[in-house]
C-alpha cells in the first residue's frame, strides 16, 4: 500500500468517495466524533458528504437535538450523537480536565466555584430552558461570580465535561446551552474499557487506514491507552505494515468498487486533515508549492484524495464570495471537477457563487 493508496482509501472510509449513509446524525455516530469549533464550516464537512442535504438540513438537526455540538475530545468543539454523549465525556473527559487545569487555576476557579456556578446554571435551565452564554454570564453575576472572557469559557466547559449542559437549540445566530440530562434521553452505561473498544473501532473503520499515534492525536487518550483499545478490537480490522508503522482500517474497504478523479471543497479542521497525526499520504503535490509560501492546512483543494490547493468563502446575504488557488496550473479534469464542486456548494447554501483566482 502505498501513501497514494493510503489517502484513497481514507476517502472511502471517510464517506467522501462512495458514500453510504443519509443522515447526518448517522455520519456524526459513524465518526464517533467530528471536530467543530468552525460551526458553519463543520456543517458543510458533513454536507460535502452527504449531496443530497442543505445547510438548513442539518442546522435543523442541530436545533432539533439529533446532533450536539460540545467540548469532549482534546479541549475544542465536536460534534456528537446524542446516544454517545455521556460515555464519551466518561471516556475522555478526564484527559481533556488536566489540559485544563492549568487554566482553571490561572483564571482562579476552584471546585466551590465550580459548584456555585453549576447549582446556578442547573436552576436557569431547568424546564427545557436554552440560555445563551451571555445569559448565563448575567446569572452568575447576579450571585457575585465574576464570569466574563475566558474565565466564562472554562465555566462553560468545565460543565460540558461533567455532563451537566450540553448545546441547545440556536437564538438567531447565537449558540444555546441546555441541561444534558433534559435534551438527551437516558441510554445504557458503558464501562471505561467497553466505552474505549467502542471508539477505537469506530475511529479505523471511519478514519482508516491509520495508526495508533494517529487515533491518540484524534482522540486526545494516551497512547497506552490507543494501544489497549485497538488490542480490544482487532479482529474486527485488518492490519498493514506500511514504511515501519502499522495501519488499521475497515476490511470491507476496497478500491476497486469506488470511482475516485474528483475534486472536494474540504473546510477547515476537516477529518481528512484533522483526524491524523500524520497527513503525509494527502501532501503529495508538496513539491509544487511556490518557494516562500506556506502549504496551507486550512480550507483545502483535494482531488483524488490529494491537497492541490486552497480556498476561502464570505457567505454574503445574496451570494457566495469564494478565493482560490491552486499549488499548479490545473489540468483540465481539474478545472472540470473544481465546476462541479462549486456547483455543490451552491446547492448546498442555496446561494449563488462568485469565484475569485488567486492562482496567478
Amino acid at each position: 500500500m502505498t501513501q497514494r493508496d493510503i489517502a484513497k482509501f481514507r476517502m472511502l472510509a471517510q464517506q467522501i468517495t462512495k458514500p453510504e449513509l443519509k443522515s447526518a446524525p448517522e455520519m456524526v455516530a459513524y465518526f464517533g466524533a467530528i471536530q467543530g469549533q468552525e460551526y458553519a464550516q463543520t456543517k458543510w464537512s458533513l454536507g460535502l458528504r452527504m449531496p443530497h442535504l442543505t445547510d438548513a438540513d442539518i442546522e435543523k438537526d442541530l436545533n432539533e437535538g439529533r446532533i450536539l455540538r460540545t467540548h469532549l475530545l482534546r479541549p475544542t468543539w465536536h460534534f456528537v450523537a446524542p446516544e454517545d454523549i455521556r460515555w464519551m465525556l466518561m471516556l475522555t473527559g478526564p484527559r481533556v480536565e488536566a489540559i485544563n487545569a492549568y487554566m482553571y487555576r490561572k483564571m482562579e476557579l476552584d471546585n466551590a466555584t465550580f459548584n456555585q456556578c453549576n447549582t446556578i446554571m442547573q436552576r436557569a435551565l431547568e424546564g427545557g430552558k436554552h440560555l445563551t452564554r451571555e445569559a448565563l454570564s448575567q446569572e452568575f453575576l447576579k450571585n457575585n461570580i465574576q464570569a466574563d472572557g475566558t474565565r466564562l469559557v472554562c465555566i462553560m466547559m468545565k460543565a460540558e465535561l461533567e455532563g451537566l449542559i450540553c448545546s441547545g437549540a440556536r437564538q438567531g445566530n447565537q449558540f444555546t446551552y441546555a441541561l444534558l440530562e433534559e435534551r438527551v434521553s437516558p441510554v445504557s452505561k458503558k464501562e471505561r474499557d467497553e466505552a474505549l473498544a467502542e471508539l477505537s473501532q469506530r475511529y479505523f473503520i471511519s478514519h482508516g487506514p491509520a495508526t495508533a499515534k494517529d487515533f491518540s492525536t484524534w482522540s486526545g487518550l494516551s497512547l497506552t491507552d490507543c494501544k489497549k483499545g485497538i488490542e480490544m478490537v482487532k479482529t474486527h480490522l485488518a492490519e498493514e505494515k506500511i514504511e515501519s508503522e502499522t495501519y488499521y482500517f475497515s476490511p470491507k474497504l476496497n478500491l476497486d468498487t469506488a470511482t475516485f478523479g474528483q475534486l472536494q471543497l474540504l473546510p477547515i479542521y476537516d477529518e481528512m486533515i484533522m483526524g491524523y497525526k500524520n497527513r503525509e499520504a494527502l501532501m503529495q503535490y508538496r513539491n509544487a508549492v511556490q518557494p516562500g509560501k506556506r502549504l496551507r492546512y486550512d480550507n483545502t483543494l483535494l482531488f483524488d484524495g490529494q491537497v492541490i490547493g486552497s480556498w476561502r468563502r464570505k457567505i454574503k446575504p445574496k451570494v457566495i464570495d469564494l478565493e482560490y488557488e491552486f499549488l499548479e496550473q490545473p489540468d483540465k479534469k481539474q478545472e472540470s471537477e473544481f465546476e462541479k464542486a462549486l456547483l455543490r456548494f451552491e446547492k448546498f447554501y442555496e446561494l449563488p457563487v462568485n469565484t475569485i483566482n488567486n492562482s496567478q
